[in-house]
């Protein structure tokens, strides 16, 4: 029987962005496919992660920031519509954390927004970043930028800020749907990859320091 999370997921009405996908053929989709298979293999999490031998870096951490963009975006579409204007005005991880937004073209300065606000510029921050050819060239051949792993770290940062607002405001919502192994899953996914490669500073994941220590022991 398919769990009140799948049904939310496939739900027609629900309105969810485009997944990003690596052309069959290419290094990046036989990675995605490795990446992939190790998962559905039962494989520990924190041996799925490491860098398989002989591959590049940067590839390997290209195919995981578009694969864990897809799966955030799946998981707070699943709650979005609990997450309102007047459920949630300021984007945040409990009382303590307060996040704001900036970016480089209509708030140059960080700016109080309410969280569904914040989280749709968010992802399509994201999304013009892994579409942008110059900061994820998608040719075999074409040399990632410099400033690749810098941008990756960026995207990471203000991914894990999803799983932040919706743990600590919207985990009723996972509960009530049943699906609380499946984020739980990703989550440690996630945060076993950020730390293997140092991705995300340490103080960035002080809002969900206690629930990482019992859940990633």
């Amino acid at each position: 029987m398919s769990s009140p999370f799948l049904k939310q997921v496939f739900n027609k009405d629900k309105t969810f962005r485009p997944k990003r996908k690596f052309e069959p053929g290419t290094q990046r989709f036989e990675l995605h496919k490795r990446a992939q298979a190790s998962l559905n293999a039962g494989l520990d999490l924190r041996l799925a992660v490491q860098l398989p031998p002989g591959e590049e870096l940067n590839d390997w951490v290209a195919v995981h920031v578009v694969d864990f963009f897809n799966r955030i975006n799946l998981i707070y579409g699943t709650i979005s519509d609990g997450c309102t204007e007047q459920s949630c005005p300021i984007m945040s991880g409990g009382p303590k954390y307060e996040y704001r937004w900036q970016d480089e073209h209509r708030f140059r300065k960080p700016t109080a927004l309410s969280a569904p606000r914040y989280m749709d510029l968010l992802m399509d921050w994201v999304e013009v970043q892994i579409n942008n050819e110059d900061v994820f060239p998608t040719n075999v051949g074409t040399p990632f930028p410099k400033s690749f792993l810098q941008a990756a770290r960026k995207i990471l940062s203000r991914l894990f800020r999803v799983f932040v607002h919706v743990y600590i405001h919207h985990f009723d919502r996972i509960a009530q749907m049943g699906s609380e192994a499946h984020v739980n899953t990703c989550y440690k996914h996630f945060y076993y990859f950020v730390t293997e490669f140092g991705l995300i500073d340490t103080k960035e994941l002080e809002p969900l320091k206690d629930m990482t220590a019992r859940m990633c022991r």
